[in-house]
């Protein structure tokens, strides 16, 4: 390859990482006008933690993916090294999804769980780019059931779940990558608002 080319070529994939990064850093930047809901949403995790409630979450492909990172940072650590948190992502056993997908279908694969180990003293985090996935608004719906605080994570205009939660956060995009980085982001911030409530009980 001449140089010539080289030199096209990178100046092509660098314009399109600009255009990326550019429309990434616009979307964050508007996340200000969330920032009461999220702060709301982070304020009712930490009360879940406190009266000894479970902070539950469930969500789809890449938002399942969020669920278990962020039930991770919360049982394991984020920041500081502190008791275990109760969290728990509803997307890792693979015999209950497997069992009750092929026996009832994909729609309840959550609502299910929810029903068999949820209590009205536990938080579920409902993440869903569109707002709008079946099985994510039942199990808003069965959480409501119960008595539980639901907190929505979703983008686009917030679709179905936005009518089924506590707290609804819509993060101001159209565009998957985008929700679910702002998505990231926002339970990254939860996690260090709770380390920092668990570790000033300990610490009082």
């Amino acid at each position: 390859m001449n140089y010539q080319i080289q030199t096209l070529l990178k100046g092509i994939i660098l314009k399109s990482f600009i255009a990326e990064l550019d429309a990434h850093q616009e979307t964050i930047a508007r996340l200000v006008d969330c920032s009461s809901a999220i702060e709301a949403a982070g304020k009712l995790l930490i009360e879940t933690l406190k009266q000894g409630g479970k902070i539950l979450l469930c969500g789809n492909g890449g938002s399942a993916a969020d669920c278990q990172h962020i039930a991770a940072e919360l049982v394991v650590q984020y920041q500081k090294k502190r008791k275990a948190l109760a969290a728990m992502a509803l997307t890792t056993d693979s015999s209950v999804l497997t069992a009750h997908s092929n026996d009832f279908g994909f729609e309840s694969v959550y609502s299910r769980q929810i029903e068999a180990i949820a209590s009205e003293k536990d938080c579920l985090i409902a993440i869903s780019t569109s707002g709008k996935s079946t099985n994510i608004l039942k199990a808003a719906e069965t959480a409501q059931l119960k008595g539980m605080a639901v907190i929505g994570l979703t983008g686009c205009a917030g679709g179905g779940l936005k009518e089924l939660v506590t707290h609804s956060i819509i993060v101001p995009s159209d565009v998957t990558a985008r929700i679910q980085e702002a998505h990231i982001l926002i339970g990254h911030w939860w996690c260090g608002l709770i380390e920092e409530a668990v570790s000033a009980g300990n610490n009082s």
